[in-house]
């Protein structure tokens, strides 16, 4: 599969792609079919197996911009807005006027709820590994409880239609099997993602255990898939995509 490099960590050996399905993938030194400078955007061939990329291999290294020219003191250097007017740097200070704040966001992969449920059950099936967004979760949770509310007026129809729900009859078995097989299949996507909400925070997925307190922990966590993503990169990866975060302003001596 054809990707590009998201970000990679030279001195310790680790870093994620973003492959052409749309989805992340962590490799390692070791993962690497030669040794090459994996920069940010450096397109590369892999493997993909489950979360990880095996078998990289560097095809396309971004072209390096040239760095904008020093301004003389005392010259007003034009410089192009967003608009396409001309600013003018100030020959006293030799900074230019704010531009208007920006948003960085990664758009390579898909950020819709059914995609991202989707890639819950299937790809991302059982990766502990990464971080999962505020919305990645909760899109998560909505098409499970629509999918575990539709099994369960099935199965209850099929019932209905057997004779299962006249008196005397028995119980309504394909109305509890239906979901509550369904609940079991997801059990381990719905820890996957959950875990890797708790990684977006910035904390060890070991805080999921915090469920286990009495009456509080199931709040614990509930309050942690509503606080918003951190806006840098952690120990579990780089900002999700989506993300909108505020391009940093340097200004120009």
């Amino acid at each position: 599969m054809r990707g590009e490099v998201l970000h990679y960590n030279q001195a310790e050996g680790f870093g994620f792609i973003t492959g052409a399905d749309g989805n992340r993938y962590a490799f390692a030194r070791e993962d690497m079919r030669q040794a090459a400078t994996m920069g940010k955007g450096t397109q590369v061939e892999f493997t993909p197996s489950g979360g990880q990329a095996r078998d990289v291999f560097a095809i396309h290294a971004p072209i390096e911009r040239p760095a904008a020219p020093i301004p003389q003191a005392g010259r007003s250097v034009p410089r192009f807005g967003r608009s396409g007017a001309t600013d003018s740097m100030s020959p006293l200070t030799g900074y230019a006027p704010a531009p208007t704040p920006s948003y960085a966001s990664d758009s390579g992969a898909s950020t819709g709820l059914w995609s991202y449920f989707r890639q819950a059950i299937t790809t991302h099936y059982v990766n502990f590994r990464g971080r999962a967004r505020r919305k990645e979760y909760w899109g998560y949770v909505l098409f499970w409880l629509i999918a575990v509310t539709a099994l369960a007026i099935a199965g209850f129809a099929v019932d209905a239609a057997t004779g299962n729900l006249d008196a005397g009859m028995g119980e309504p078995v394909i109305g509890f099997a239906l979901p509550g097989l369904f609940v079991v299949a997801t059990l381990l996507p719905g820890l996957a993602v959950t875990i890797r909400r708790i990684h977006d925070l910035g904390l060890s997925g070991w805080f999921y255990l915090l469920i286990l307190l009495p009456y509080v922990g199931g709040l614990i966590i509930f309050v942690f898939t509503l606080i918003p993503s951190q806006k840098h990169e952690n120990r579990w990866g780089p900002v999700p995509a989506g993300v909108r975060i505020p391009t940093p302003y340097a200004p120009t001596a």
